[in-house]
């Protein structure tokens, strides 16, 4: 059986539920289908205050990504109108 590679997101998950929720870390990794020391790791990586850079830095990537998918649709549906309005204006020369 090969290894197994998880997210970010899903080691940050594990990691609230033990520390923050109260739950057991055994407990936990066998509802979460991983090992209890992969956990323990996860626990004291994302508790070192080098952690605590990464993971202001990670929300702030995922606040930019949000802002820049919003401004995409936004830029998206002002070019699909003046597409339209550029079509109108060439059908009709007056």
């Amino acid at each position: 059986m090969g290894r197994r590679e998880y997210s970010e997101e899903f080691r940050r998950d594990a990691v609230k539920q033990v520390v923050e929720n109260g739950y057991g870390i055994v407990e936990t990794a066998e509802r979460l289908g991983v090992h209890h020391d992969s956990l323990r790791n996860w626990i004291r990586k994302y508790q070192s205050p080098e952690a605590e850079v990464e993971t202001k830095k990670f929300q702030d990537t995922q606040a930019e990504i949000k802002r820049l998918q919003k401004e995409l649709k936004r830029v998206t549906e002002e070019r699909d109108i003046l597409k339209k309005a550029a079509a109108y204006f060439a059908s009709n020369p007056n």
